[in-house]
């Protein structure tokens, strides 16, 4: 039976070169790690590796998006912060720079049906604008360009891309949708679902399938206390942190649950005591690849040998 490979790829803003760095690495051990992967799916700045990858991008370009171009992505400028009262009021940084690059590195006019494989993108629609009151209600997007009635093959690639990376807070909303990370920074639960939807050539026999989850690093943390008698201003600085973590823990629950050692490997690694990189600390890249660098890939390494094939 022909081995179903899924690649996924966690969502954390510039912590996305992290993956970047790995993807540049395994190769080297691994030749064949990319080939023959039937779904890449990717939230938020995972998104964009799983849509780099397929648009025929190499590790190294795609290093070089957060190396190159994470400072202008994220500088929000003199004037931003002053209108936005430090975020109080607007999102910390405006969507034109990310737009230019992504145009740049994607194409303006390329289509996720040109692209040279499958794709499983998160986002959230806040608007699904329907002539029926009764089902227009907020909700989970899944973009994808796998056959069947409800593919978004026309989509244009960069435009998806800036869809699925729309993090709140952080960047505006774009065409009515926000960051996957909100349902789904680890969106491998996400594509395991969508190996059994009879829509897009489903169901994958589930002992076909193997997956791969890769994290962006994280770092451990704690709320201590057992009684918190908290409103908005003490939850509001931690909430997308708890929600991302959350989620992302949840899915990893779920997939090795479902598919068991054999099938399913996260490596998410967690950062060393003390280091606790933002989504946009620009000035932590060269400590992030220096890191991503000396990372131990042994027990990843094994894994592939006896499952990925």
């Amino acid at each position: 039976m022909p081995v179903y490979r899924i690649l996924s790829f966690d969502g954390g803003g510039l912590r996305g070169v992290v993956a970047a760095v790995l993807l540049q690495r395994l190769p080297q051990a691994r030749p064949a790690l990319l080939a023959d992967v039937a779904l890449m799916a990717g939230t938020s700045t995972g998104g964009l590796l799983a849509l780099g990858l397929r648009r025929g991008l190499a590790p190294a370009q795609l290093r070089a998006l957060y190396v190159d171009h994470g400072a202008t992505i994220f500088d929000a400028g003199l004037w931003r912060r002053l209108r936005s009262l430090g975020q109080v009021i607007g999102a910390r940084y405006p969507a034109e720079p990310r737009a230019a690059v992504l145009q740049s590195l994607l194409g303006t006019d390329t289509r996720l049906d040109q692209l040279g494989g499958a794709v499983l993108i998160t986002s959230f629609d806040l608007d699904p604008e329907t002539a029926d009151p009764l089902r227009r209600d907020w909700k989970p997007k899944l973009f994808h360009n796998l056959p069947g009635s409800d593919s978004d093959g026309a989509a244009r690639v960069w435009e998806v891309a800036m869809a699925t990376s729309a993090a709140p807070t952080f960047f505006p909303s774009f065409d009515g949708y926000v960051d996957g990370g909100v349902y789904a920074n680890n969106p491998a639960m996400c594509a395991l679902a969508q190996t059994q939807d009879p829509r897009t050539g489903g169901p994958v026999p589930w002992e076909s399938i193997r997956l791969l989850s890769l994290g962006t690093g994280s770092a451990r943390r704690v709320v201590p206390g057992s009684t918190l008698d908290w409103g908005y201003a003490q939850w509001a600085p931690r909430l997308i942190e708890l929600m991302m973590d959350g989620v992302s823990g949840i899915a990893d629950y779920q997939c090795r649950m479902m598919l068991g050692g054999d099938q399913y490997f996260r490596y998410a690694p967690y950062f060393p005591p003390g280091h606790n990189v933002g989504m946009d600390d620009v000035e932590a890249l060269p400590w992030l690849l220096q890191w991503a660098e000396s990372l131990p890939l042994a027990p990843l390494l094994d894994w592939l040998d006896a499952a990925w094939g």
